[in-house]
C-alpha cells in the first residue's frame, strides 16, 4: 500500500476524520513495536506498549507542533513509554568496569576477532549483544540495523547528538570486549581439549 505523507493523515485526524489515523497505525506499527521490544525484550509487554503508544499519539495530536518529524515524535513517545516500564521492573544491569573499557585497544580486538571466521564472529556478537543494557541496546539497533542518523536517534531517546556518539562509541567498545572475552574462553576450552 503506497502511503500518503504523515502531515496529510494528520490533518484529517485533526479535522475529525478519526479514519484517517489508520494509515499512520498501519505505516508505523513495525518500527514502534520493534523500539518496545528491544527495551522491555518481551513479545506480549511490546505489543501493549505499541498499543499503549498509538492511542497516547491519538489523544495528544493536537499538541504535536510538526517541528520534528511525526515518526520521530511517535517513537519518542513508544521510547519513553519502553523505558518507564524497565524501570519499573529493572534489575540491576552490571556494566563494564569503566577503566578496562578506556584502557583496551578497539585494534587488538579486531585483530584479534580478525583471525575468527564470519560465522564465529556474528555467534561472539549476538552473544555479546545479549549483555548490554535496554537503552544501549536500543542505540545500537537504532543506528546499525534500522540505518537512523544520531539526529533522529537524539530526537527519539533525549539524548543530545553528542551523547549518542559517545554511547555508541562506548558500547561498540564493550561489545568488542565481550567478543575477546568470548574468544579468549574459546581458546581455552580447545587448548583443554587439545591436552
Amino acid at each position: 500500500m503506497a502511503f500518503k505523507d504523515d502531515s496529510f493523515y494528520i490533518k484529517e485526524v485533526l479535522k475529525g476524520n478519526s479514519s484517517a489515523y489508520a494509515p499512520l497505525v498501519e505505516k508505523h506499527k513495525a518500527m514502534v513495536y520493534t523500539i518496545c521490544y528491544k527495551i522491555v525484550r518481551k513479545a506480549e509487554e511490546a505489543e501493549e506498549l505499541a498499543q499503549d503508544t498509538f492511542l497516547k499519539a491519538f489523544d495528544k495530536l493536537d499538541k504535536f507542533r510538526g517541528e520534528a518529524k511525526f515518526s520521530t515524535w511517535l517513537y519518542r513517545i513508544a521510547y519513553n513509554a519502553a523505558i518507564s516500564m524497565t524501570r519499573k521492573r529493572r534489575l540491576e544491569v552490571h556494566a563494564l568496569d569503566d577503566f578496562v573499557i578506556s584502557n583496551y585497544s578497539e585494534d587488538d580486538v579486531r585483530e584479534d576477532l580478525d583471525a575468527v571466521d564470519m560465522e564465529d564472529q556474528q555467534k561472539m556478537l549476538q552473544t555479546a549483544l545479549l549483555t548490554l543494557s535496554d537503552d544501549d541496546y536500543l542505540i545500537i539497533n537504532l543506528f546499525y540495523l534500522k540505518g537512523l542518523p544520531v539526529n533522529e536517534i537524539s530526537s527519539i531517546t533525549g539524548l543530545s547528538a553528542a551523547n549518542v556518539k559517545v554511547k555508541l562509541h562506548r558500547i561498540r567498545k564493550r561489545l568488542y570486549i565481550k567478543m575477546q572475552e568470548e574468544l579468549v574462553k574459546n581458546e581455552d576450552v580447545i587448548k583443554t581439549i587439545n591436552l
